[in-house]
């Protein structure tokens, strides 16, 4: 019913929020008076003959007028009450009318109206404060309110009842919650107004009290603040253990006093969700508990225990949500006395279904002191379990995708760079986003090359990306180019992958994103004690030297591969042998400029104390360096270079004439006897026949011939200073010539040619008997 015809309108919790001018002239009090007032303080300026308005009161008489009073609507959409003139007779008295008013509130209006005395025992109630404790007015008189209501929090109500006596201050609105003697099972939840009563001397008369039950509003508010929670609270991860820890945190203790998460075992491996009914046979894993008590059990994997087994084993059969309610005086069963769940007396079992597949699990519990569950929570566990399925399969399939993005990563990852002669190796990577590589590998001459990167993006596509990058590093590297030769040939196979993203139909989600990779590529010679480095995006390495001084690499830094540039410089460094260059990636270090400066102070400090062994530094490095940066792959390589032998190394200049050809076969067959390589001789001579005389008939003075001894490989070498490389061919039956390098590719495990500013090098390597 509308308010805009009423005498006079009151909200719910008493409080006059309408008066019109008939009630000015019926009560002969202003609407600056009564608006805001609570209808008990309206009567006591009305009956007070020397209260408010009592000189302008007339002294007519008459009967009392009748009044109504009949819900309403207010103008904001909030429930209230009206009270209506039903035959309007202007001569009736100041007394009377009020006493009108007193009689229509105290029989009829639903709001649950007391007086109290400032001892706060009750003087008068009305006939609908009366219907919600189910008492007689009669037994309520006298007694204190605490006494007619149990009260869930007493000392906080009555303290805010002596704050309105002390300060005269209404308190409005409060929620006060308590059993009523008729239902002393369920708490109810009460909207109170308190307001002073006081005589025109100002003396203290006591209190008077409206309340209303508004415990099913309060029941559809919480439910609605639940539901709130979990949408805005829920699904900002795609963990399943992060998802599953924060719906529990929701519903302890809004809702619940203990609830947990049951995933089904293929689910949280990232397998798709069985069709129901799901048997007993499929175990479920705990993947989150939360009590409002201190937790007494350990929380494990497994199933169960379930306080209520049948439950939750009639909830995988019909896949139905089940209400339990346990009675105090039954005997526990054997599940319960390990449960965590003991002491509960009603619980909700839910499925956790989506698209016809079963998840798992949720389990609601209630302990004794709070009402248990009703059918009514059912529906609300309903749709908190069906929000919560759907983020649970969003990070059931995300840990499948990334899963296999980790494994395709780990099967295109060495994941133990072989050992090397010349350098130590140690590695941390932690793979978030399958993107990240690091590598340590041999190249000819004793080199050793290593590189340490991150494409971008996230799952599978990276994973991809990064193999075809670390195949195109070691499929160039073994064309001997230089580090920031490397780097620009590489920066066009980036730009080309990423052109083909770019023709992807536009429905392929790959279409959008964008490909770009950091990369650090560095090669060490342990002959000659240098190292040389370039890099494209990324942070610049650090450098310890032997005698403990720190450094970071002063390597020009170009932006990141695919990112536009075409060139890319190097540094060459010497380095003493002992050194440790540390190669990291961004996500190594913290995002935060501060946090991120302190880190690499730590690094440096770590890495000063080069005696150690490198295992030893490695790991102290990860114990002692903030958190990783989220979102991205991890990476720190260590390398520690060391000397090649000098007696490992045989060095001789070759004149230009054929007789120095069989010079050089002596010498070496004699330097093979002096290694124990006496099986390799045969071969190893014929390979240095060949391209001794390919190198004296075709190459330019000076010539070197250079034997290296790995440990691994048997390395043989030969320079000149004609920049024309050789090329391998197939001589016909006819040919006199042309099989030379074609015998030494048969012979050697790997050859091929490198050139520097003067000079062009032609090896080749046969892998050592010693190894068998």
């Amino acid at each position: 019913m509308a308010s805009d015809d009423a005498l006079l309108v009151i909200d719910a919790a008493g409080v006059i929020v309408g008066w019109r001018q008939e009630a000015r002239s019926l009560f002969e009090l202003g609407a600056d008076f009564a608006v805001g007032r609570s209808v008990v303080e309206l009567l006591t300026a009305v009956w007070d003959p020397a209260g408010a308005g009592a000189e302008r009161r007339s002294d007519r008489a008459a009967a009392v007028p009748g009044l109504a009073v009949k819900p309403v609507t207010l103008r904001d959409g909030r429930s209230g009450w009206g009270v209506w003139l039903l035959r309007p007779d202007e001569g009736r008295g100041a007394d009377a009318r009020g006493q009108a008013v007193l009689t229509a509130l105290f029989t009829q209006s639903p709001i649950g109206m007391q007086v109290l005395d400032p001892d706060l025992r009750v003087l008068q109630v009305n006939t609908a404060a009366a219907g919600m404790s189910a008492v007689e007015p009669a037994d309520v008189l006298g007694r204190r309110l605490g006494d007619v209501v149990h009260l869930s929090d007493p000392e906080e109500t009555v303290a805010m009842l002596h704050d309105v006596l002390a300060t005269g201050e209404p308190a409005l609105d409060r929620l006060v919650r308590g059993r009523p003697p008729h239902d002393p099972a369920h708490e109810h939840v009460y909207s109170v107004s308190v307001f002073r009563l006081q005589d025109a001397d100002g003396r203290v008369l006591g209190l008077s009290t409206a309340m209303v039950d508004v415990t099913i509003r309060e029941r559809a508010l919480a439910h609605a603040r639940i539901l709130n929670d979990v949408r805005e609270r829920l699904g900002h991860t795609l963990e399943l253990d992060t998802t599953c820890g924060e719906l529990v945190e929701i519903l302890v203790p809004t809702f619940a006093d203990a609830a947990e998460v049951d995933l089904l075992d293929p689910v949280v491996r990232g397998d798709d969700p069985p069709p129901g009914p799901v048997g007993p046979a499929i175990p479920l894993r705990r993947m989150s508990l939360a009590t409002a008590a201190p937790q007494r059990d350990s929380l494990g994997t497994g199933t169960g225990p379930f306080r209520f087994p049948g439950a939750w084993l009639q909830a995988l059969t019909d896949l139905r949500p089940q209400l339990v309610t346990y009675q105090p005086d039954e005997t526990p069963d054997h599940h319960a006395q390990a449960s965590h769940a003991q002491g509960s007396h009603s619980a909700m079992v839910i499925p956790m279904t989506l698209r016809n597949g079963v998840l798992g699990i949720l389990s609601l519990y209630r302990s004794p002191g709070r009402d248990p569950f009703v059918d009514q929570d059912l529906g609300l566990a309903l749709e908190v379990a069906g929000r919560a399925s759907l983020h649970v399969d969003n990070a059931r399939r995300y840990a499948r995708e990334h899963t296999i993005a980790l494994t395709l990563q780990r099967r295109l990852l060495a994941q133990r760079p072989a050992p090397q002669a010349v350098v130590e190796s140690a590695h941390f990577h932690h793979s978030v986003d399958a993107g990240g590589w690091f590598d340590v590998f041999s190249l000819s001459g004793a080199r050793i090359a290593f590189t340490v990167g991150r494409v971008s993006g996230t799952g599978i596509h990276a994973a991809m990306a990064m193999g075809q990058l670390r195949t195109a590093i070691h499929t160039l590297a073994s064309l001997d180019l230089e580090p920031d030769e490397l780097l620009a040939r590489l920066n066009g196979t980036v730009s080309r992958l990423a052109a083909e993203r770019a023709r992807l139909p536009t429905s392929d989600p790959l279409q959008n994103q964008t490909l770009t990779a950091d990369c650090l590529y560095g090669i060490y010679d342990p002959l000659a004690l240098s190292c040389t480095l370039a890099l494209a995006g990324g942070p610049q390495p650090v450098l310890a030297h032997p005698h403990r001084a720190v450094e970071t690499i002063d390597v020009p830094v170009a932006p990141p591969l695919g990112g536009g540039e075409d060139t890319f410089a190097s540094t060459r460094l010497d380095l003493p042998e002992g050194s440790i260059i540390a190669l990291y990636t961004d996500a190594f270090l913290p995002s935060s400029e501060a946090e991120r400066k302190t880190s690499q102070d730590r690094l440096r400090q770590i890495l000063a104390q080069s005696t150690r062994p490198l295992g030893d530094l490695r790991d102290e490095v990860m114990r002692t360096v903030p958190a990783l940066a989220p979102g991205t792959d991890a990476v720190l390589l260590l390398v520690q270079t060391q000397a090649l032998e000098p007696g490992l190394v045989a060095t001789w200049d070759l004149p230009a004439e054929p007789a120095a050809i069989a010079t050089a076969r002596a010498r070496t067959r004699r330097q093979l006897t002096q290694w124990n390589l006496d099986e390799l001789s045969l071969t190893t001579e014929l390979i240095v026949s060949e391209l001794a005389t390919n190198a004296i008939r075709y190459g330019t003075p000076p010539i070197t011939l250079r034997l290296i001894n790995s440990g691994r490989t048997l390395t043989f070498e030969i320079s000149d200073s004609s920049p024309v490389s050789p090329h391998l061919r197939h001589a016909q039956t006819t040919d006199e010539g042309g099989r030379g390098l074609f015998i030494c590719a048969e012979l050697a495990q790997n050859w091929g040619v490198r050139f520097s500013d003067n000079s062009k090098t032609i090896w080749t390597e046969q892998e050592s008997p010693h190894l068998a």
